[in-house]
């Protein structure tokens, strides 16, 4: 009989920061992705200078952070991409334990699929109208930017359908121009997060005004609709008179964090992704032909996009799964280690920082062939299982998986389908924009188009 021993603990595979800060100033996200080929069955540790964190991107190594042993990895701590998301979106359902676990009981309600398919009429009218603004670009051949017309449809739909329209879509855009300065901003301190708060650094000031000038849009329409005896069954009216645990009336700031992560939540992941398929498409003819031919097929020249047809567009939400694996919007997910612990041997110590990132984890060879090539039959209803749960999560996994997953696919299936059912377009200047490392993964620039009339809707 042999005495049993405990398993020897595996060392990470460690990135010397000579050999890969020339690459993460270049090409960051290839480099990550290359140091993760390299690290089959490890976790990652980058040598950042003053700051190590570890990389996990092995899905069986994600399952035991996001859900296993969630309650080890938390959003608190000193990471600085959490500090200044809370500044943001407060302490609701961006923060952790009862106050995150209360926002999300309110907000819940309102992402169910039963409430959302509901509302599919409202969002697709919604889309329908904001659509038909394109049709004087595409007459007089003025080139519009992608992502500020998927922005501007994205907003006129969650007007009307979370907010009851007591937002105008104007106000709406513009609380999302302000988020995006909050992303861009922090990407300076993303690139030196061993800085303190204190030390000023590049995009501070356009940060702190971003999030002053968002304020300055909700506020007033907050305080104008807890000042109503009745409301609506939209969220902003259910934020406004919800009640705590002690059954008392949420503050003001509580409701405000509330609806600004609402807001987030409904526009920020959709544009940031969708804006990715335009030049895409044009690297794939024969996917994008299949996608019209669907469309097409499916939607004509009707006006509106129905819940049914949603339905019976497969190859659509196949492009959509594809595009999310590509391109996830949340391409960075950092954790804080509350208490010692082991992933996949390699013993990690209470206040580590860990750093899941879905971008990688999605392109990694030895789960996903020929990762670097846009397929969208690897999501097709007979397409082989995946090897792991935890190889493909745009959304996040275990408790804190995104509410608004369902919301993306119903939302992203109306826009797409309303858009090509009535418009073809050509880039202005074709080729793949540069990936800009924010808060969000994000084109680097603008992606201006040409449209032209495809089919006008039947008129009713």
């Amino acid at each position: 009989m042999t005495e049993s021993t405990a398993p020897v603990p595996r060392k990470p595979y460690v990135a010397p920061l000579r050999r890969t800060l020339p690459g993460l100033l270049r090409d960051p996200l290839a480099t990550l992705v290359g140091l993760a080929d390299a690290a089959p069955g490890q976790v990652v540790r980058l040598n950042l200078g003053t700051i190590r964190p570890y990389l996990v991107t092995e899905p069986a190594h994600v399952q035991h952070v996001l859900r296993d042993n969630a309650a080890n990895y938390t959003r608190a701590g000193d990471s600085m991409l959490w500090r200044s998301v809370r500044k943001v979106g407060g302490d609701g359902i961006l923060s952790e334990g009862p106050t995150w676990e209360a926002s999300r009981r309110r907000l819940q309600p309102h992402f169910t699929p039963k409430r959302l398919d509901a509302a599919v009429a409202d969002m697709s009218r919604a889309i329908s109208d904001a659509v038909d603004e394109l049709a004087g670009p595409a007459r007089d051949g003025t080139r519009v930017d992608a992502a500020a017309e998927v922005s501007r449809i994205i907003c006129a739909a969650v007007s009307r359908v979370f907010f009851g329209a007591k937002i105008d879509t104007a106000d709406a855009r513009r609380v999302v121009v302000e988020q995006n300065t909050v992303a861009t901003a922090l990407r300076f301190r993303l690139l030196a997060p061993f800085l303190p708060d204190a030390v000023p650094m590049p995009g501070d000031r356009a940060f702190r005004r971003a999030v002053r000038n968002i304020d300055e849009i909700l506020l007033p329409m907050i305080r104008a609709e807890r000042a109503r005896p009745e409301g609506g069954d939209d969220i902003l009216a259910a934020l406004a008179r919800a009640r705590d645990a002690d059954g008392n009336k949420l503050d003001e700031r509580r409701v405000r964090d509330d609806v600004v992560s609402t807001f987030a939540t409904t526009t920020e992941t959709t544009y940031t992704v969708l804006t990715w398929l335009f030049p895409l498409l044009e690297q794939v003819p024969d996917v994008a032909a299949r996608l019209y031919e669907e469309i097409d097929r499916v939607v004509g020249s009707g006006d509106v996009v129905t819940r049914e047809q949603v339905g019976e567009l497969r190859y659509t939400r196949m492009v959509l799964d594809e595009l999310l694996r590509a391109y996830p919007s949340a391409w960075l997910v950092p954790r804080t280690a509350v208490a010692d612990d082991v992933i996949g041997g390699t013993r990690i110590s209470a206040g580590a920082t860990i750093a899941l990132s879905p971008y990688v984890t999605q392109r990694l060879a030895r789960f996903w062939d020929r990762p670097e090539v846009f397929d969208p039959e690897r999501f097709a209803p007979d397409a082989p299982r995946r090897v792991h749960r935890y190889a493909y999560f745009p959304f996040g996994g275990g408790a804190h998986q995104c509410i608004g997953q369902y919301l993306f696919q119903l939302k992203a299936t109306l826009i797409l389908a309303t858009l090509f059912s009535r418009f073809r377009y050509r880039l202005c200047e074709p080729g793949m924009p540069a990936p800009q490392l924010a808060a969000t993964l994000r084109a680097g620039g603008p992606v201006p188009l040409m449209l032209t009339p495809h089919r006008q809707p039947a008129l009713a």
